[in-house]
Order: structure tokens, then C-alpha cells, then sequence
């Protein structure tokens, strides 16, 4: 048997709201780690949003996510995949100590956060039950399991914090993502082949040096560094697992595409919490959903339409 594990982050580009970079863990034949495993889990999923016909969509979180369906489809896949964990989630607080339970602690620093305890999440129960079983019992016909999913959520100004120490926020997601990867060497390297896919970040090639500082106790081996793909094994004594850093994984591999759609998701309602608590203040405001430009907007809006409402903008915009 294998362990593969998919990385993959949401928020990376926009000035407000967290970025939250998440893992998926299965364990799967070996004979599936080249397989196409949308084929594979062809009954209980697919990764286009037509011919879905009940079945859950994982695709990467930009084709699963729009303005038209909201997020019915990161909501609908996140919920179902827990749920073969035997986890069930009726509030946004119950789904980040699901999750992300360290950000509990900070986000309650947030006056936009101070509802979350309240934030029910609404779906059909009934819907979320039978595409869990259909996915679990797909998995379980195929050889598989779901072992594991996780999230870093970086708040505001968590990861404002940590751009301030390193300068450069391309090294806080590299260290967000290696989380995952201790994460997934302290409690699944052992017999069982690991690997571990990951999106590739920005244009990097070269990881060599980062893996080395973030994991100084292990040997390191380059397989292969291409413009398409950078792989790396480590190895301490017999225990070992394989990294890829691959361009389009959210796109091409199922478990980075699932890590794809629920970080998207814990991010998407985080924003709407920003969004409702400002819009209470004063409901002529446009939403917003954090990035650059807009998010430039909605600034100036706030300037504007609610000068007398005080913020911490170390809170609310982020240093890069």
C-alpha cells in the first residue's frame, strides 16, 4: 500500500481574508499511484460540473467555484469527504476545530470573527450523507481510504506577522506547506511508500535549499528538476517519502485538487464573515472577496461610507 498525499493552497494573491493551505491523505494501492483516480472513484465522483449526476465534484477550486454557484460545490465536497472521517459539521467553528483548530485562538482578536460561534453552515443533511457513502464505499470497493484532512489557516495578521520576520511571503507558504509535509512524515512514513504532491509555487524550480533548512535532519536526493516538475526523495535510515512539486497539480491529481477545494472554502466563509460584519455597519457596500483590486475598493469604501467605524488594518490588509 501507498500514502499519497495532496498539498494545496487559496489566498495566496489578495490583500484581505487568510490564506489557507490544506492537505489530503489516502491510502491507496500501489498499483493506483499512476492511475487516473477520478476513473478509478468514477461512481462516487467526477471533475467537471456537468454529468455530475449526484455524484461530488473535486476539480481544482477555480473550476469548482464561481459567482453563479457560490460555494454549493466546496461546501457539498468538503462536508461529504469529512464525513468519511466521522466528522460532521453544523457551524464554522465545529469545521475549523475540524480543520484548523489552532486559528481558533487568534481569530477571536477579530471583531469580523466574533460570530463565527454563530455562523451556521447551511446544506442538506440528507444530500451531504449519501454522497459520503457512495464515496466511501467507492473508496473501500477500490482498495482505498481517506486517512486524513488538515488546514494552516494564516489569518490576517498571523501572516502579516510572519512576512515581517522572513520578508518575503513566498517563504511563509513555503513553511505553511511544509507543515503538511512534517505532518505527513511523523505519522505516515513508516512501511507504507509515501508520497506527496504539492501545487508548484510561483515559477520555483529549485527546492533543494528550502528542504534543506526546513528538514536538516534528513537526507536529501534530487530526482528531477524540469520547468514541469521538481522531485526530491528524503530519507532517514530505512524510513522515506518523495516529494513533487508539480505545475497544474490542482488540476491533474485528485488529492490536490480536494486540498484545492477545501481550502478555498474555509477561506470563502472567513471572507463572508468580514463582508456580513461590515455590511451590518452600513449596507450600501459592495462585498468583496479580498483580492487586489477590489479589495483596494472596498477599503476605499470603508473610508468613505463609515469613516467612524475603527479598525486595525494590520487585521484587515495584508503587508504584501
Amino acid at each position: 500500500m501507498a500514502v499519497l498525499v495532496g498539498i494545496d493552497e487559496a489566498g495566496y494573491g489578495p490583500i484581505m481574508g487568510p490564506l489557507v493551505v490544506s492537505s489530503t491523505v489516502f491510502s491507496i494501492p500501489d498499483t493506483h499511484l499512476k492511475a487516473d483516480l477520478w476513473q478509478v472513484l468514477a461512481k462516487s465522483l467526477y471533475n467537471r460540473k456537468r454529468h455530475l449526476a449526484g455524484r461530488l465534484l473535486i476539480a481544482d477550486s477555480k473550476k469548482a467555484h464561481n459567482k453563479t454557484d457560490g460555494i454549493k460545490h466546496l461546501q457539498r465536497t468538503t462536508l461529504a469527504a469529512l464525513r468519511c472521517l466521522g466528522r460532521n459539521s453544523t457551524t464554522l467553528t465545529e469545521l475549523l476545530e475540524q480543520l484548523c483548530p489552532d486559528c481558533l485562538d487568534r481569530l477571536e482578536a477579530y471583531p469580523w470573527y466574533k460570530a463565527v460561534h454563530n455562523h451556521k453552515l447551511s446544506y442538506n443533511r440528507t444530500d451531504i450523507k449519501i454522497a459520503s457513502d457512495v464515496f466511501g464505499n467507492d473508496l473501500t470497493s477500490n482498495g482505498m481510504k481517506l486517512l486524513e484532512l488538515r488546514s494552516v489557516c494564516l489569518d490576517v495578521a498571523y501572516f502579516n506577522k510572519l512576512v515581517g520576520a522572513v520578508k518575503n511571503k513566498a517563504n511563509v507558504l513555503f513553511t505553511a506547506t511544509c507543515r503538511h509535509i512534517q505532518n505527513a512524515w511523523n505519522r505516515f512514513a513508516a512501511d507504507e511508500q509515501l508520497q506527496v504532491i504539492v501545487d508548484r509555487q510561483g515559477g520555483r524550480v529549485h527546492y533543494r535549499k528550502n528542504l534543506q533548512r526546513m528538514f536538516p535532519g534528513l537526507e536529501l536526493t534530487i530526482l528531477k528538476e524540469t520547468p514541469a516538475n521538481s522531485s526530491y526523495e528524503l530519507r532517514a535510515g530505512s524510513k522515506k517519502m518523495r516529494l513533487h512539486f508539480t505545475v497544474g497539480a490542482d488540476d491533474r491529481f485528485l488529492p490536490v485538487s480536494l486540498a484545492s477545494m477545501i481550502s478555498k472554502y474555509v477561506r470563502e466563509l472567513l471572507v463572508a464573515n468580514i463582508n456580513n460584519y461590515f455590511l451590518n455597519q452600513c449596507s450600501d457596500l459592495k462585498p468583496t472577496a479580498g483580492y487586489w483590486k477590489d479589495g483596494l475598493r472596498f477599503i476605499e469604501d470603508l473610508r468613505t461610507n463609515i469613516p467612524h467605524i475603527d479598525y486595525d488594518s494590520n487585521q484587515l490588509i495584508r503587508c504584501r
